[in-house]
């Protein structure tokens, strides 16, 4: 991937690091629950230990106030959202959120149909994330413009 004058990306990674205080039980429901795969672990002095879990293709999505709202109206039906909110794309949305309600996840809001046209479910997970799991029900059009329900942009 180049950008347009044909130099290479200056990102080349997003790592988001999330500080738990119940670190087992934080890396048994992202790696092993939700099934990110581990690329590497490392201990320290003082017990002090991190894991990095694989979450694929990775973004930065920023939203204003107002867009922040109308998502937490559709997915949840009031406002629930802290400033940051991470949202997974996977292939069953009803199936993930049993299986990380079943491993000990919060359901703020059930597997809801998007205007944007994905499957979107509200969960409060370990680490004090709120995240959201969402299944693409129809191809998206990444050429669209923004805001456009064929968009990637506006839909976790």
């Amino acid at each position: 991937m180049t950008d347009d004058a044909g130099s290479p990306p200056a990102v080349r990674q997003l790592r988001l690091v999330v500080e738990a205080e119940d670190y087992d039980a934080a890396v048994a429901f992202f790696r092993d629950a939700l099934g990110m795969p581990e690329q590497a672990a490392f201990a320290g002095e003082g017990d002090a230990r991190v894991v990095i879990l694989d979450a694929g293709r990775a973004t930065l999505e920023i939203a204003n106030p107002a867009q922040k709202r109308m998502i937490d109206e559709v997915e949840v039906g009031r406002q629930v959202a802290p400033k940051l909110r991470v949202a997974f794309e996977v292939d069953d949305s009803r199936a993930a959120t049993r299986r990380l309600v079943s491993a000990g996840a919060t359901e703020i809001a059930p597997p809801t149909v998007t205007p944007w046209q994905s499957l979107n479910a509200r969960l409060d997970a370990p680490a004090g994330l709120q995240i959201t799991l969402f299944q693409e029900l129809r191809g998206g059009d990444e050429g669209a413009a923004p805001g456009d329900p064929g968009t990637r942009d506006d839909r976790a």
